[in-house]
Protein backbone atom coordinates (compact mmCIF):
# COMPACT_ATOMS: atom_id res chain seq x y z
CA UNK A 1 0.00 0.00 0.00
CA UNK A 2 1.09 3.56 -0.65
CA UNK A 3 1.03 4.53 3.04
CA UNK A 4 3.51 1.71 3.77
CA UNK A 5 5.77 2.70 0.88
CA UNK A 6 5.69 6.49 1.04
CA UNK A 7 9.44 6.78 0.50
CA UNK A 8 9.26 4.60 -2.63
CA UNK A 9 6.23 6.56 -3.85
CA UNK A 10 8.08 9.86 -3.38
CA UNK A 11 11.10 8.54 -5.30
CA UNK A 12 8.79 7.41 -8.11
CA UNK A 13 7.29 10.89 -8.10
CA UNK A 14 10.74 12.47 -8.40
CA UNK A 15 11.64 10.17 -11.31
CA UNK A 16 8.35 11.05 -13.06
CA UNK A 17 9.09 14.77 -12.60
CA UNK A 18 12.64 14.35 -13.93
CA UNK A 19 11.37 12.60 -17.06
CA UNK A 20 8.65 15.23 -17.52
CA UNK A 21 11.04 18.17 -17.12
CA UNK A 22 13.45 16.67 -19.67
CA UNK A 23 10.60 15.86 -22.07
CA UNK A 24 9.10 19.35 -21.84
CA UNK A 25 12.53 20.91 -22.37
CA UNK A 26 13.13 18.84 -25.51
CA UNK A 27 9.60 19.54 -26.73
CA UNK A 28 10.16 23.27 -26.18
CA UNK A 29 13.35 23.13 -28.25
CA UNK A 30 11.47 21.28 -31.02
CA UNK A 31 8.62 23.82 -31.02
CA UNK A 32 10.99 26.79 -31.07
CA UNK A 33 13.51 25.59 -33.64
CA UNK A 34 11.68 22.97 -35.74
CA UNK A 35 7.98 23.75 -35.65
CA UNK A 36 8.63 27.48 -35.89
CA UNK A 37 11.16 26.75 -38.64
CA UNK A 38 14.10 28.55 -37.09
CA UNK A 39 17.39 26.72 -37.14
CA UNK A 40 19.32 26.54 -33.89
CA UNK A 41 22.37 27.80 -35.70
CA UNK A 42 20.78 31.20 -36.33
CA UNK A 43 20.84 31.80 -32.62
CA UNK A 44 24.57 30.87 -32.54
CA UNK A 45 24.01 28.14 -29.92
CA UNK A 46 23.88 24.60 -31.29
CA UNK A 47 21.38 21.93 -30.34
CA UNK A 48 24.18 20.12 -28.46
CA UNK A 49 24.58 23.16 -26.20
CA UNK A 50 20.85 23.29 -25.43
CA UNK A 51 20.67 19.59 -24.60
CA UNK A 52 23.85 19.72 -22.54
CA UNK A 53 22.10 22.11 -20.18
CA UNK A 54 19.61 19.36 -19.29
CA UNK A 55 22.23 17.95 -16.93
CA UNK A 56 21.83 21.10 -14.81
CA UNK A 57 18.19 22.03 -15.46
CA UNK A 58 16.62 18.71 -14.43
CA UNK A 59 18.29 18.40 -10.98
CA UNK A 60 17.92 22.15 -10.44
CA UNK A 61 14.18 22.02 -11.00
CA UNK A 62 13.81 18.94 -8.80
CA UNK A 63 15.50 20.86 -5.97
CA UNK A 64 13.14 23.80 -6.52
CA UNK A 65 10.14 21.43 -6.49
CA UNK A 66 11.31 19.98 -3.19
CA UNK A 67 11.89 23.43 -1.69
CA UNK A 68 8.37 24.49 -2.74
CA UNK A 69 6.83 21.49 -0.94
CA UNK A 70 5.79 19.50 -4.00
CA UNK A 71 6.92 16.17 -2.55
CA UNK A 72 4.93 16.31 0.67
CA UNK A 73 2.10 13.78 1.17
CA UNK A 74 -1.18 14.70 -0.57
CA UNK A 75 -3.27 14.10 2.54
CA UNK A 76 -4.66 17.37 3.87
CA UNK A 77 -3.22 19.50 1.06
CA UNK A 78 -5.15 21.61 -1.43
CA UNK A 79 -4.85 21.30 -5.21
CA UNK A 80 -5.01 25.06 -5.84
CA UNK A 81 -2.09 25.76 -3.49
CA UNK A 82 -0.12 22.91 -5.02
CA UNK A 83 -0.64 24.57 -8.42
CA UNK A 84 0.55 27.86 -6.96
CA UNK A 85 3.73 26.14 -5.73
CA UNK A 86 4.29 24.65 -9.19
CA UNK A 87 4.03 28.12 -10.72
CA UNK A 88 6.32 29.54 -8.02
CA UNK A 89 8.98 26.85 -8.60
CA UNK A 90 8.95 27.39 -12.35
CA UNK A 91 9.11 31.16 -12.07
CA UNK A 92 12.07 30.80 -9.72
CA UNK A 93 13.70 28.36 -12.13
CA UNK A 94 13.28 30.66 -15.13
CA UNK A 95 14.53 33.61 -13.08
CA UNK A 96 17.66 31.72 -11.97
CA UNK A 97 18.40 30.62 -15.55
CA UNK A 98 18.07 34.19 -16.82
CA UNK A 99 20.29 35.48 -14.02
CA UNK A 100 23.00 32.89 -14.77
CA UNK A 101 22.89 33.70 -18.49
CA UNK A 102 23.36 37.36 -17.63
CA UNK A 103 26.24 36.69 -15.23
CA UNK A 104 28.05 34.43 -17.70
CA UNK A 105 27.20 36.62 -20.72
CA UNK A 106 25.21 33.95 -22.56
CA UNK A 107 23.19 36.24 -24.77
CA UNK A 108 22.13 33.84 -27.51
CA UNK A 109 19.99 31.42 -25.53
CA UNK A 110 16.42 31.61 -26.87
CA UNK A 111 14.18 33.45 -24.40
CA UNK A 112 11.23 32.26 -26.46
CA UNK A 113 12.18 28.65 -25.85
CA UNK A 114 12.55 29.35 -22.14
CA UNK A 115 9.04 30.84 -22.06
CA UNK A 116 7.59 27.84 -23.90
CA UNK A 117 9.41 25.48 -21.54
CA UNK A 118 8.07 27.27 -18.45
CA UNK A 119 4.47 27.14 -19.74
CA UNK A 120 4.66 23.47 -20.77
CA UNK A 121 6.42 22.49 -17.55
CA UNK A 122 3.76 24.16 -15.38
CA UNK A 123 0.92 22.51 -17.30
CA UNK A 124 2.51 19.05 -17.34
CA UNK A 125 3.49 19.13 -13.65
CA UNK A 126 -0.02 20.29 -12.71
CA UNK A 127 -1.59 17.58 -14.88
CA UNK A 128 0.56 14.82 -13.35
CA UNK A 129 -0.29 15.92 -9.83
CA UNK A 130 -3.95 16.23 -10.67
CA UNK A 131 -3.97 12.66 -11.99
CA UNK A 132 -2.15 11.44 -8.87
CA UNK A 133 -4.55 13.33 -6.59
CA UNK A 134 -7.65 11.95 -8.36
CA UNK A 135 -6.19 8.43 -8.35
CA UNK A 136 -5.51 8.58 -4.62
CA UNK A 137 -9.00 9.93 -3.94
CA UNK A 138 -10.50 7.08 -5.97
CA UNK A 139 -8.39 4.48 -4.14
CA UNK A 140 -9.36 5.91 -0.74
CA UNK A 141 -13.03 6.08 -1.74
CA UNK A 142 -12.85 2.34 -2.36
CA UNK A 143 -11.55 1.87 1.19
CA UNK A 144 -7.87 1.36 0.38
CA UNK A 145 -4.78 3.30 1.47
CA UNK A 146 -6.50 4.55 4.63
CA UNK A 147 -4.52 5.61 7.70
CA UNK A 148 -5.87 4.20 10.95
CA UNK A 149 -5.87 6.87 13.66
CA UNK A 150 -6.60 6.77 17.39
CA UNK A 151 -7.27 9.94 19.40
CA UNK A 152 -6.06 10.15 22.99
CA UNK A 153 -8.13 12.64 24.98
CA UNK A 154 -11.59 14.07 24.35
CA UNK A 155 -11.52 17.88 24.03
CA UNK A 156 -12.37 20.80 21.78
CA UNK A 157 -9.22 19.93 19.87
CA UNK A 158 -10.47 16.35 19.39
CA UNK A 159 -13.82 17.58 18.06
CA UNK A 160 -12.09 20.05 15.73
CA UNK A 161 -9.84 17.27 14.43
CA UNK A 162 -12.81 14.94 13.87
CA UNK A 163 -14.69 17.76 12.11
CA UNK A 164 -11.92 18.20 9.58
CA UNK A 165 -11.35 14.50 8.97
CA UNK A 166 -15.04 13.72 8.44
CA UNK A 167 -15.43 16.76 6.15
CA UNK A 168 -12.49 15.61 3.99
CA UNK A 169 -12.73 11.85 3.36
CA UNK A 170 -10.37 12.26 0.38
CA UNK A 171 -7.52 12.74 2.87
CA UNK A 172 -7.72 9.03 3.63
CA UNK A 173 -7.86 9.03 7.45
CA UNK A 174 -10.05 6.64 9.43
CA UNK A 175 -10.51 7.46 13.11
CA UNK A 176 -10.89 4.25 15.07
CA UNK A 177 -12.03 5.95 18.26
CA UNK A 178 -11.10 8.09 21.27
CA UNK A 179 -9.58 7.23 24.64
CA UNK A 180 -10.46 9.48 27.59
CA UNK A 181 -10.57 9.30 31.39
CA UNK A 182 -13.43 11.77 31.88
CA UNK A 183 -15.95 11.34 29.05
CA UNK A 184 -17.97 8.10 29.51
CA UNK A 185 -17.25 5.09 27.33
CA UNK A 186 -19.67 4.84 24.40
CA UNK A 187 -20.03 8.61 23.94
CA UNK A 188 -20.42 9.41 20.24
CA UNK A 189 -19.35 12.46 18.26
CA UNK A 190 -20.08 12.37 14.51
CA UNK A 191 -19.91 8.59 14.55
CA UNK A 192 -16.62 8.43 16.48
CA UNK A 193 -16.93 6.54 19.75
CA UNK A 194 -15.09 6.89 23.07
CA UNK A 195 -13.60 3.41 23.49
CA UNK A 196 -12.42 3.57 27.08
CA UNK A 197 -9.78 4.97 29.42
CA UNK A 198 -6.37 6.27 28.35
CA UNK A 199 -4.74 3.37 30.23
CA UNK A 200 -6.01 1.09 27.43
CA UNK A 201 -3.11 2.39 25.33
CA UNK A 202 -0.93 -0.22 27.06
CA UNK A 203 -2.99 -2.97 25.42
CA UNK A 204 -3.76 -1.24 22.11
CA UNK A 205 -0.24 -0.17 21.08
CA UNK A 206 1.35 -3.66 21.04
CA UNK A 207 -1.30 -4.83 18.54
CA UNK A 208 0.40 -2.58 15.95
CA UNK A 209 -2.82 -1.98 13.98
CA UNK A 210 -2.59 1.83 14.06
CA UNK A 211 -0.78 4.20 11.72
CA UNK A 212 -0.97 7.31 13.90
CA UNK A 213 -1.73 8.37 17.46
CA UNK A 214 -3.12 11.88 17.79
CA UNK A 215 -2.94 13.32 21.31
CA UNK A 216 -5.92 15.65 21.85
CA UNK A 217 -5.96 15.96 25.64
CA UNK A 218 -8.04 18.65 27.31
CA UNK A 219 -6.15 21.29 29.27
CA UNK A 220 -7.06 19.73 32.63
CA UNK A 221 -5.38 16.46 31.60
CA UNK A 222 -2.02 17.87 30.52
CA UNK A 223 -0.32 16.32 33.54
CA UNK A 224 -0.61 12.99 31.64
CA UNK A 225 0.97 14.34 28.44
CA UNK A 226 4.59 13.38 29.17
CA UNK A 227 3.65 9.83 30.15
CA UNK A 228 1.50 9.35 27.01
CA UNK A 229 4.17 10.72 24.67
CA UNK A 230 6.78 8.42 26.25
CA UNK A 231 4.47 5.41 25.85
CA UNK A 232 3.65 6.22 22.21
CA UNK A 233 7.28 6.81 21.22
CA UNK A 234 8.33 3.48 22.70
CA UNK A 235 5.74 1.79 20.49
CA UNK A 236 7.27 3.31 17.35
CA UNK A 237 3.90 4.57 16.08
CA UNK A 238 3.91 8.02 14.51
CA UNK A 239 2.51 10.45 17.11
CA UNK A 240 0.99 13.91 16.67
CA UNK A 241 -0.11 16.48 19.22
CA UNK A 242 -3.09 18.79 18.74
CA UNK A 243 -3.09 21.38 21.59
CA UNK A 244 -6.35 22.31 23.26
CA UNK A 245 -5.47 25.99 23.55
CA UNK A 246 -6.21 26.95 19.93
CA UNK A 247 -8.62 29.63 21.13
CA UNK A 248 -5.78 31.29 23.04
CA UNK A 249 -2.55 30.58 21.17
CA UNK A 250 -1.94 31.29 17.47
CA UNK A 251 -1.78 28.41 14.99
CA UNK A 252 1.94 29.07 14.45
CA UNK A 253 3.24 30.39 17.79
CA UNK A 254 6.40 32.49 17.97
CA UNK A 255 8.75 31.08 20.59
CA UNK A 256 11.82 32.44 22.36
CA UNK A 257 14.63 30.64 24.14
CA UNK A 258 15.37 32.05 27.59
CA UNK A 259 18.54 30.05 28.38
CA UNK A 260 16.85 26.72 27.68
CA UNK A 261 13.38 27.80 28.84
CA UNK A 262 10.82 27.78 26.01
CA UNK A 263 8.67 30.92 26.01
CA UNK A 264 5.70 31.10 23.63
CA UNK A 265 4.21 34.45 22.67
CA UNK A 266 0.43 34.58 22.88
CA UNK A 267 0.34 36.70 19.77
CA UNK A 268 3.10 37.21 17.23
CA UNK A 269 2.49 39.62 14.36
CA UNK A 270 5.36 39.53 11.81
CA UNK A 271 4.36 42.96 10.47
CA UNK A 272 5.35 44.59 13.75
CA UNK A 273 8.91 44.03 12.51
CA UNK A 274 10.10 47.33 10.98
CA UNK A 275 11.74 45.68 7.97
CA UNK A 276 8.63 43.62 7.14
CA UNK A 277 6.46 46.70 7.61
CA UNK A 278 8.64 48.78 5.27
CA UNK A 279 8.88 46.11 2.55
CA UNK A 280 5.12 45.57 2.54
CA UNK A 281 4.51 49.33 2.34
CA UNK A 282 6.85 49.72 -0.65
CA UNK A 283 5.10 46.88 -2.48
CA UNK A 284 1.71 48.43 -1.64
CA UNK A 285 2.73 51.77 -3.12
CA UNK A 286 4.08 50.20 -6.31
CA UNK A 287 1.00 47.99 -6.66
CA UNK A 288 -1.39 50.90 -6.03
CA UNK A 289 0.24 53.07 -8.71
CA UNK A 290 0.25 50.15 -11.17
CA UNK A 291 -3.35 49.31 -10.28
CA UNK A 292 -4.54 52.87 -10.87
CA UNK A 293 -2.78 53.06 -14.24
CA UNK A 294 -4.00 49.65 -15.44
CA UNK A 295 -7.62 50.02 -14.27
CA UNK A 296 -8.07 53.72 -15.11
CA UNK A 297 -10.13 52.93 -18.28
CA UNK A 298 -12.40 50.64 -16.26
CA UNK A 299 -12.79 53.27 -13.53
CA UNK A 300 -13.64 55.95 -16.10
CA UNK A 301 -16.32 53.78 -17.76
CA UNK A 302 -17.72 52.82 -14.34
CA UNK A 303 -17.92 56.47 -13.25
CA UNK A 304 -19.86 57.39 -16.40
CA UNK A 305 -22.20 54.40 -15.99
CA UNK A 306 -22.95 55.27 -12.34
CA UNK A 307 -23.68 58.89 -13.25
CA UNK A 308 -26.08 57.84 -16.01
CA UNK A 309 -27.77 55.15 -13.92
CA UNK A 310 -28.84 57.11 -10.83
CA UNK A 311 -28.46 60.56 -9.22
CA UNK A 312 -25.73 61.10 -6.66
CA UNK A 313 -21.94 61.14 -6.38
CA UNK A 314 -19.78 58.63 -8.22
CA UNK A 315 -17.55 57.89 -5.22
CA UNK A 316 -19.11 56.64 -2.01
CA UNK A 317 -17.25 57.50 1.19
CA UNK A 318 -17.75 55.45 4.33
CA UNK A 319 -16.07 55.46 7.72
CA UNK A 320 -14.25 52.24 8.56
CA UNK A 321 -11.98 51.15 11.40
CA UNK A 322 -8.41 50.47 10.37
CA UNK A 323 -4.87 50.14 11.64
CA UNK A 324 -4.53 50.55 15.43
CA UNK A 325 -8.33 50.93 15.75
CA UNK A 326 -8.24 54.33 14.05
CA UNK A 327 -11.16 55.38 11.82
CA UNK A 328 -10.57 56.35 8.20
CA UNK A 329 -12.68 57.18 5.16
CA UNK A 330 -12.80 54.30 2.66
CA UNK A 331 -13.60 54.97 -1.00
CA UNK A 332 -15.83 52.83 -3.20
CA UNK A 333 -17.80 53.35 -6.36
CA UNK A 334 -21.38 54.09 -5.31
CA UNK A 335 -23.54 51.01 -5.89
CA UNK A 336 -26.71 52.04 -4.05
CA UNK A 337 -29.31 54.76 -4.34
CA UNK A 338 -28.74 57.79 -2.13
CA UNK A 339 -30.01 57.23 1.42
CA UNK A 340 -29.86 58.91 4.80
CA UNK A 341 -27.33 57.88 7.45
CA UNK A 342 -29.83 55.93 9.58
CA UNK A 343 -31.06 53.84 6.65
CA UNK A 344 -27.50 53.07 5.68
CA UNK A 345 -26.74 51.70 9.15
CA UNK A 346 -29.46 49.06 8.91
CA UNK A 347 -26.85 46.44 7.97
CA UNK A 348 -25.35 44.57 5.05
CA UNK A 349 -27.23 44.42 1.80
CA UNK A 350 -29.19 41.20 1.29
CA UNK A 351 -30.20 39.30 -1.81
CA UNK A 352 -32.68 41.36 -3.80
CA UNK A 353 -31.92 44.55 -1.81
CA UNK A 354 -33.91 47.34 -3.49
CA UNK A 355 -31.24 49.92 -2.56
CA UNK A 356 -28.71 48.43 -5.00
CA UNK A 357 -28.75 50.02 -8.47
CA UNK A 358 -28.51 48.09 -11.75
CA UNK A 359 -24.92 49.22 -12.29
CA UNK A 360 -24.21 48.68 -8.61
CA UNK A 361 -25.24 45.04 -8.78
CA UNK A 362 -22.74 44.40 -11.57
CA UNK A 363 -19.80 46.26 -10.04
CA UNK A 364 -20.39 44.53 -6.69
CA UNK A 365 -20.39 41.07 -8.27
CA UNK A 366 -17.18 41.83 -10.17
CA UNK A 367 -15.52 43.78 -7.30
CA UNK A 368 -15.10 46.81 -9.57
CA UNK A 369 -16.64 48.90 -6.78
CA UNK A 370 -13.44 48.30 -4.75
CA UNK A 371 -11.04 49.87 -7.28
CA UNK A 372 -11.03 53.39 -5.72
CA UNK A 373 -9.40 51.82 -2.66
CA UNK A 374 -6.09 51.99 -4.55
CA UNK A 375 -6.17 55.65 -3.47
CA UNK A 376 -6.69 54.54 0.15
CA UNK A 377 -3.45 52.56 -0.22
CA UNK A 378 -1.59 55.65 -1.45
CA UNK A 379 -2.89 57.58 1.57
CA UNK A 380 -1.62 54.87 3.92
CA UNK A 381 -5.06 53.86 5.22
CA UNK A 382 -5.06 50.46 3.58
CA UNK A 383 -2.85 47.74 2.11
CA UNK A 384 -3.31 45.63 -1.01
CA UNK A 385 -3.61 42.47 1.12
CA UNK A 386 -5.04 42.36 4.64
CA UNK A 387 -8.25 41.86 6.64
CA UNK A 388 -11.25 43.73 5.28
CA UNK A 389 -12.11 46.84 7.37
CA UNK A 390 -15.51 47.11 9.04
CA UNK A 391 -17.85 49.95 10.02
CA UNK A 392 -17.60 51.34 13.59
CA UNK A 393 -20.99 50.03 14.75
CA UNK A 394 -20.13 46.49 13.67
CA UNK A 395 -16.67 46.67 15.25
CA UNK A 396 -18.31 47.55 18.57
CA UNK A 397 -20.73 44.65 18.15
CA UNK A 398 -18.22 42.01 17.06
CA UNK A 399 -15.53 42.91 19.61
CA UNK A 400 -17.90 41.57 22.31
CA UNK A 401 -19.25 38.60 20.34
CA UNK A 402 -16.27 37.26 18.36
CA UNK A 403 -13.15 36.05 20.24
CA UNK A 404 -9.94 37.88 19.23
CA UNK A 405 -11.84 40.05 16.75
CA UNK A 406 -9.81 43.17 17.55
CA UNK A 407 -6.50 41.46 16.70
CA UNK A 408 -7.24 42.18 13.01
CA UNK A 409 -6.56 45.88 13.66
CA UNK A 410 -2.89 45.20 14.39
CA UNK A 411 -2.24 45.39 10.63
CA UNK A 412 -3.52 47.64 7.86
CA UNK A 413 -6.81 46.49 6.30
CA UNK A 414 -6.66 45.29 2.71
CA UNK A 415 -8.54 45.31 -0.57
CA UNK A 416 -8.28 41.52 -0.69
CA UNK A 417 -7.31 39.01 1.95
CA UNK A 418 -6.93 35.39 3.01
CA UNK A 419 -10.57 35.19 4.08
CA UNK A 420 -11.78 36.63 0.76
CA UNK A 421 -9.90 34.16 -1.47
CA UNK A 422 -11.31 31.34 0.68
CA UNK A 423 -14.86 32.45 -0.05
CA UNK A 424 -15.65 34.55 3.03
CA UNK A 425 -16.87 37.78 1.47
CA UNK A 426 -20.10 39.72 1.77
CA UNK A 427 -22.89 38.03 3.72
CA UNK A 428 -20.86 35.12 5.14
CA UNK A 429 -19.79 33.87 8.58
CA UNK A 430 -17.94 36.57 10.54
CA UNK A 431 -16.45 33.95 12.86
CA UNK A 432 -14.90 31.99 9.99
CA UNK A 433 -13.73 35.22 8.36
CA UNK A 434 -11.90 36.23 11.53
CA UNK A 435 -10.27 32.81 11.79
CA UNK A 436 -8.81 33.26 8.32
CA UNK A 437 -7.78 36.85 9.09
CA UNK A 438 -5.95 35.72 12.23
CA UNK A 439 -4.13 33.03 10.29
CA UNK A 440 -2.96 35.68 7.82
CA UNK A 441 -1.86 38.10 10.56
CA UNK A 442 0.09 35.45 12.47
CA UNK A 443 1.65 33.80 9.42
CA UNK A 444 2.33 36.82 7.21
CA UNK A 445 5.07 36.61 4.61
CA UNK A 446 5.66 38.14 1.20
CA UNK A 447 5.05 34.69 -0.25
CA UNK A 448 1.62 34.54 1.39
CA UNK A 449 0.80 38.03 0.06
CA UNK A 450 1.75 36.99 -3.48
CA UNK A 451 -0.24 33.77 -3.11
CA UNK A 452 -3.34 35.76 -2.11
CA UNK A 453 -2.86 38.14 -5.05
CA UNK A 454 -2.51 35.13 -7.35
CA UNK A 455 -5.65 33.48 -5.96
CA UNK A 456 -7.57 36.76 -6.17
CA UNK A 457 -7.02 36.77 -9.94
CA UNK A 458 -8.62 33.34 -10.25
CA UNK A 459 -11.40 33.40 -7.69
CA UNK A 460 -11.36 36.69 -5.82
CA UNK A 461 -12.90 39.13 -8.30
CA UNK A 462 -16.31 37.45 -8.73
CA UNK A 463 -18.15 37.82 -5.43
CA UNK A 464 -21.15 35.45 -5.31
CA UNK A 465 -22.10 36.78 -1.87
CA UNK A 466 -22.34 40.42 -2.99
CA UNK A 467 -25.90 41.73 -3.33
Amino acid sequence: MIKDNQRFFNRLHVVADAVTIAAMYILSWWIRFVLMEQEAGTGVLSWQYYFMLLAFIVPGYLILYAECGLYTPKRGSSGIYEFFNIVRANLMGAGIIMMLFYLFHVGDFSRGMLGIFMALNILSAAAIRRIIRLSLQYIRKKGYNLKQVLLVGYSRAAEAYIDRITANPQWGYEIRGVLDDVVPRGTLYKGIRVLGDIDNLIYILPENKLDEIVITLSLVQYDKLEQIVDLCEKSGIHTKFVPDYGNVMPSNPFTEDFEGLLVANIRYVPLTNSVNFFVKRVIDLLAAVAGIVITSPIMLITAIAIKLDSPGPVIYKQERIGYHNKPFVMYKFRSMCMQDAETEKQGWSKKGDARVTAVGRFIRRTSIDELPQFFNILKGDMSLVGPRPERPQFVEKFREEIPRYMVKHQVRPGITGWAQVNGYRGDTSILRRIQYDLFYIENWSLGLDFKIMFLTIFKGFINRNAY
